[in-house]
């Protein structure tokens, strides 16, 4: 099952409604086989918060079904973060399996607080 180009900008909105506030565009390349390429346009080109906003779009994608793989055309993700994002990912897949439901609550042990949006 593929994804459009539109469905991924959709899941990208809230992301997407900070961006238009600072003419930051995602343009999506590519969507084939699951792997979505994508580039952060705009008032992105050289602004310091791009590899943040690489990092929320890369963990809300990566969390639908469809989507193998997200790339930055622009190098906007540094490996480290994708390494910590997948990482994350994983954990949160384990304990969901060991707990037998979706739920994200924190049991407040020495686990930081919050969550990647």
């Amino acid at each position: 099952m593929s994804i459009t180009a539109e469905e991924i900008l959709a899941e990208i909105g809230p992301v997407q409604e900070i961006l238009d506030e600072h003419d930051g565009v995602v343009t999506v390349i590519d969507t084939s086989d699951g792997n979505i390429m994508l580039s952060l346009d705009g008032g992105c080109t050289g602004c310091s918060s791009t590899p943040m906003t690489a990092m929320q779009i890369y963990y809300s994608l990566k969390k639908l079904d469809q989507v193998n793989d997200v790339i930055f055309v622009n190098g906007e993700l540094p490996e480290y973060m994708r390494t910590f994002i997948d990482q994350k990912m994983a954990k949160e897949a384990e304990e969901n399996d060991a707990n037998g439901t979706a739920s994200k609550d924190n049991d407040g042990g020495d686990e930081p607080q919050g969550e990647i949006v």
